[in-house]
């Protein structure tokens, strides 16, 4: 009988751990980012509507938005540096941000990748892709170069600031 009450109480204890696993890999750490009107775009503020946005306090890679352009973007803007944007896999709950969608888009080019900041913060870089037919956008941070390397513990390559102290 001992025996049957400990393999019960270890799938209770399993089943227990593996859900707040779960919870905490996929909702704990996010943040709803609501009543954003406006989107910045290489130093210029480009009305968006629709907003949807999630990030976290915990890392800069966590930040998703989806939102209508509403607005023009600025001269110069569009383009980018298409290899570089690459979407990252959003939780399956912010269901407006499908990366391997964005990916195809931009890999064909029916959507068009922005460089909306470099070093936002220091070692990201926040992109935007942008479909002109229907002008849905989509916004993510990805880690640069520079980020890379410091994470990685190499000698930045030329061209990077110093990270800021702490």
């Amino acid at each position: 009988m001992s025996g049957r009450v400990l393999a019960i109480g270890l799938l209770i204890f399993a089943a227990v751990f593996g859900a707040a696993l779960w919870w905490f890999q996929t909702r704990a750490y996010y943040d709803a980012v609501e009543g954003v009107t406006e989107v910045e775009i290489a130093g210029v503020a480009v009305p968006v509507e629709d907003w949807r946005g999630i990030d976290a306090g915990t890392s800069p890679l966590k930040l998703r938005a989806c939102f209508r352009v509403t607005g023009e973007l600025p001269a110069g803007a569009p383009g980018g540096d298409a290899e570089a944007a690459t979407p990252l896999v959003a939780p399956d709950w912010f269901d407006c941000f499908d990366a391997p969608e964005i990916a195809e888009g931009l890999a064909d080019g029916r959507f068009v990748p922005v460089l909306a900041a470099r070093n936002a913060p220091w070692g990201f870089d926040r992109f935007v892709a942008y479909d002109p037919q229907t002008r849905r956008g989509w916004m993510w941070r990805q880690l640069n170069r520079c980020g890379q390397s410091k994470f990685d513990g190499d000698p930045l390559p030329e061209g990077c600031d110093a990270p800021p102290e702490g």
